[in-house]
């Protein structure tokens, strides 16, 4: 097998599937809240001004993990769409209780495989951002290969940006950011917004877990491209 993966068939899959607890809770929300505020998985295009209901920017966020941040971005922003895709269910299930409980409208749940959902759903230049926010960094090197910020997974997502669409990583690990500063500078469709590595969005919330890591000297990486806008001839 390659190292490095062809997305467009079979992948190497970025994550494990644990047998994470389900709170009684989140069970709940997923049984009573995903059929309203969940998208299903299906190998056809969908469209996404249905979804919401609205014509508005899109903005697709890839790992929500327990969704907090994705909650509170998307109250700041209620001009913007978020599509939110997580595998996991007990981050689904938080998620849904934000949303239950803070009364946002604007977020849908998509639980399934990024790169599926991208090649399968997602039509071309339909989505105004991309949010990939401190992804699994497999930092033993054997592992590297499962890491999700790679080339071939880049292409086939800024395929689905608008031109002037972005994309925005963030990551603790040092390693990994430096990987991907290099994948999305070599790929050319991007333009880097900084000389490197941006400052942290106002719009990203500080986390627990990063404002820890922070206070203990370690770094966290924000980098932020945008798809080139279309020049006329």
């Amino acid at each position: 097998m390659p190292d490095t993966p062809d997305f467009s068939k079979r992948h190497i899959r970025s994550y494990v599937l644990r047998q994470g607890r389900v709170s009684p809770a989140q069970q709940r929300a997923v049984e009573t809240l995903l059929p309203r505020f969940g998208i299903p998985y299906a190998a056809q295009p969908l469209d996404l001004e249905l979804a919401f209901g609205r014509a508005a920017p899109k903005i697709l966020e890839i790992g929500f993990g327990m969704g907090e941040s994705t909650a509170t971005i998307a109250l700041a922003h209620p001009e913007n769409d978020y599509l939110a895709l997580e595998v996991h269910t007990p981050g689904v299930g938080n998620l849904l209780k934000l949303i239950d409980a803070q009364h946002i409208p604007n977020i849908r749940i998509l639980q399934h495989d990024a790169v599926e959902v991208l090649r399968d759903m997602l039509g071309a230049a339909t989505l105004d951002g991309v949010h990939i926010f401190f992804p699994d960094p497999w930092h033993k090197a054997r592992h590297n290969k499962r890491r999700l910020m790679q080339a071939p997974f880049v292409a086939q997502l800024v395929q689905k940006l608008k031109p002037g669409g972005y994309i925005h990583v963030a990551t603790d690990w040092q390693d990994y950011a430096q990987q991907t500063l290099a994948v999305l500078s070599a790929e050319p469709l991007l333009e880097n917004t900084a000389a490197d590595y941006a400052p942290r969005p106002a719009y990203r919330p500080l986390t627990k877990f990063e404002q820890r890591g922070i206070n203990l000297g370690h770094g966290v990486w924000d980098l932020v491209f945008r798809r080139a806008l279309l020049r006329s001839k």
